[in-house]
Order: structure tokens, then sequence, then C-alpha cells
């Protein structure tokens, strides 16, 4: 009825609150550890049991409808932090940001290199990977090595070769993290 879930807040709440003094009847404060212990050692056997009993009675009384279960499509994972989290709308949006980007720079190589892909202009993953297979051969053909570190001018073929396995790679992602949500939800 507070919204005191931790074991730290009932015991502070148990030496100021004159409700939780009272429900005491004059007995000790007990100690953080000991409610922890009891959540561990007795109400978590009995909470799955209690959950689903409240739950059919909600549903009894005509308080739920248990017509559909609702889902945001967020996924925490054990190390949870602020990087951590996958939200489904984002990865969605990103995703789609991500294929616009991919279509306009289809469209620029094959200007850029004087190449013929796509077909009905409809970019699909099969041009990305011939596009990607192309751009090596060109690279092998004229001999070019890679420059890397600072003072140091990058060919057109060499930035394009890296913003295409940039684009891959954050693809690739998305397309992890879309699956991890679709089977979270599962």
């Amino acid at each position: 009825m507070n919204h005191i879930y931790s074991s730290r807040g009932l015991e502070t709440a148990c030496t100021r609150d004159i409700n939780f003094m009272y429900l005491l009847e004059g007995s000790p404060v007990p100690d953080h550890a000991t409610f922890a212990r009891f959540r561990s050692l007795h109400f978590a056997q009995c909470a799955e049991n209690i959950l689903a009993k409240m739950s059919n009675f909600l549903y009894d009384i005509g308080e739920i409808s248990g017509d559909g279960i609702f889902i945001d499509g967020t996924k925490i994972e054990a190390c949870a932090n602020k990087y951590t989290f996958v939200w489904k709308k984002a990865v969605t949006k990103n995703q789609a940001k991500l294929l616009i980007k991919l279509a306009d720079f289809v469209a620029e190589c094959e200007e850029l290199y004087g190449i013929r892909l796509v077909y009905q202009n409809q970019v699909k993953i099969k041009h990305i990977k011939k596009l990607r297979k192309m751009l090596y051969k060109l690279k092998q053909e004229e001999n070019i090595e890679f420059v890397h570190g600072k003072g140091k001018r990058k060919l057109p073929l060499q930035r394009s070769i890296e913003k295409l396995e940039d684009y891959l790679n954050r693809l690739k992602e998305y397309t992890q993290k879309r699956l991890r949500i679709m089977f979270s939800m599962v």
C-alpha cells in the first residue's frame, strides 16, 4: 500500500512510520536481512500460486477479461544498463532508416563505379551482397591497398567499402535485435 518494496525500505519504515510500529506491536524492528530471508524462503515458494489464484479471482469477478496480453517489446538483459535495452519501436525505426540509406548508397555506387545492380527500383539484400563482391573485385583488379591512420587519404573505393561494411554490420545488428525481441515475446 505504501509502495515500499525493498527490504531496507521496509526496515526504515518500521523505525519511522507509526503504522508499521503498530503492526510490530512493540516487537523489535526486524533487520533488512530478515525481510529478504522471509521473501526468499517462504514467499518465493508460494508466489506463483498466489499470482495464479489472484488472476483467476479477478477474472471471475470481471475485473480482467483475459482476451489479450499486452507486451511492449522491452527486453531487459541480465546486465541491464542503459545501453543494453532493446526497444522494438526504436529498432524498427532505425532499421527502416538504414534501409533507405542503403538504397541511396547502392544508387550512388552504381553511378560512381558504372555498375548496374538494381532492377525495377527495388534494392534487395542480394543486390547489396553483389555490390560488396563487385567492390572487392574492383579493389583487387586495381591493386588498391587500404590505408589507415592520420594523414592518410582514403580512396573513394575504400570509403565506399568501409561505408558498405558499416551499413551491413548495423543491418545485421538490427536484425538480431528484432529476432531477440520476437523470441522474448513468445
